[in-house]
C-alpha cells in the first residue's frame, strides 16, 4: 500500500505542479492582457490630447482672424473718423469765414445806412408807372461800397488744418 500512497503522492505532486504551471501561464495571459490594454488606453489617450490640441489650435487660428477682421474694422472707423474730423473743420473754417464776411457787409450796410441815409435807391417819381415801387439806380451796383457783386467761393481745405 505503500506503493499505492506513494503513486498517489506523486500524481498529487504531479497535479500540483501542473495547477501551478497553469496558475503561471493565467498570470501571464492576464500580465500581457493588461499591457495590451494599458497601451491602448495610452494610445486613446495620446489621440484625445491630439484632437484635443488640434482643436485649440483651429480655435486660435480663427480668433487670431476674427481679431484681424477687428483691427481692419477698427482701422477704417478710425479712417472714417479722421476723414470726418477733418471735414468738419473746414466746415467750421468755412462757418468762421462767412461769419467775418456776414459781420462786415453788415458793418458796410449801417456805415452806408448812417451816411447816406438807406443807400441807393431812386426817387418814385421818376418811375413811369408812379406805383411806390422803388429801384435801385444803375450807379448803386457799379458803386464801390456796394459789395453784392463779391460773390467769391470760400475755399477751405483740410490741409489747412494741421494736427
Amino acid at each position: 500500500m505503500a506503493s499505492s500512497s506513494g503513486t498517489s503522492s506523486v500524481s498529487s505532486m504531479l497535479q500540483n505542479s501542473g495547477s501551478e504551471e497553469n496558475l503561471q501561464v493565467l498570470m501571464v495571459q492576464r500580465k500581457r492582457k493588461r499591457m495590451l490594454s494599458n497601451r491602448e488606453s495610452a494610445r486613446r489617450s495620446r489621440m484625445r490630447k491630439q484632437k484635443h490640441l488640434d482643436d485649440l489650435t483651429a480655435q486660435m487660428a480663427q480668433l487670431k482672424k476674427e481679431n484681424h477682421q477687428i483691427i481692419s474694422s477698427l482701422n477704417i472707423t478710425s479712417q472714417h473718423y479722421m476723414n470726418i474730423e477733418a471735414d468738419n473743420s473746414v466746415l467750421r473754417a468755412q462757418a468762421a469765414e462767412l461769419n467775418n464776411r456776414l459781420q462786415s457787409l453788415n458793418e458796410i450796410i449801417t456805415f452806408l445806412n448812417a451816411n447816406h441815409g438807406g443807400g441807393c435807391v431812386e426817387d418814385s417819381s421818376h418811375n413811369s408807372n408812379n406805383n411806390n415801387f422803388t429801384e435801385p439806380s444803375a450807379d448803386c451796383f457799379f458803386n464801390p461800397l456796394n459789395l453784392s457783386y463779391l460773390n467769391q467761393p470760400i475755399m477751405a481745405s483740410a490741409e489747412m488744418f494741421q494736427y
